[in-house]
């Protein structure tokens, strides 16, 4: 029986289950209960370079102009939510605006990183695809992302706007930052937490885009 050896170990775990049944439970109350917290303390400190993020990308897609995003992990996974809502549509139908992932092109991504290096995936295409107007949305949490500093950098050759996405201080995004561009960094130092307010931020910009565009929805209904 190639799972004999195995026994003791289940036997084991099972018995532990009987008598720490509860705690995965309490556990998971737990991880809500401290998103919760994070994004109550963060409505206050971040309502108003979102708001300015808003206003930065606002005047971008109204003028002709687009949102490049770009992130690593589940940054690249944020990158392209939010380029869906924009292209798409977040919760009213609008015209398209428009936003493109600099995560998802595979060929583009891995023949940068072979014949350069993995730290220029973005940067290069911002140099290919951004001009004056449009804006880079950076996402780090860790504010150190060495490729998301280049695209930074390429973005400012660009003359683009940056809005950023970091959390635990800001990391070197902090002093790569122009007094133009706009910094949202959650204040927390755990990645799970930080990426949980990167989406509900991501989510405010589309609001704040939309009800600039289309008006207040609850006055209009």
């Amino acid at each position: 029986m190639p799972f004999a050896g195995c026994k003791p170990l289940l036997e084991r775990v099972f018995t532990l289950t009987r008598y720490h049944w509860r705690m995965p439970e309490q556990r998971i109350a737990q991880q809500f209960i401290d998103s919760a917290d994070l994004k109550y303390q963060s409505a206050q400190v971040l309502s108003k370079p979102i708001a300015a993020a808003v206003q930065a990308i606002l005047a971008s897609v109204t003028s002709g102009g687009k949102v490049l995003a770009c992130g690593n992990g589940g940054s690249a996974a944020d990158a392209q939510h939010f380029a869906a809502e924009f292209v798409g549509r977040y919760e009213r139908e609008r015209p398209e605006l428009g936003a493109c992932a600099l995560t998802t092109d595979s060929s583009i991504i891995t023949a940068i990183a072979n014949d350069y290096d993995f730290s220029v995936i973005f940067s290069k295409q911002v140099r290919a695809l951004g001009g004056a107007g449009d804006v880079l949305l950076a996402i780090s949490t860790s504010g150190n992302s060495a490729n998301v500093l280049a695209a930074i950098e390429a973005a400012h050759e660009r003359e683009m706007t940056v809005v950023a996405l970091t959390g635990k201080g800001g990391g070197k995004m902090t002093h790569a930052l122009r007094e133009t561009d706009v910094h949202i960094c959650v204040p927390h130092d755990r990645t799970a937490r930080i990426q949980e307010v990167h989406l509900l931020v991501l989510h405010c910009i589309c609001d704040g885009v939309d009800t600039q565009l289309l008006g207040d929805q609850e006055s209009s209904v």
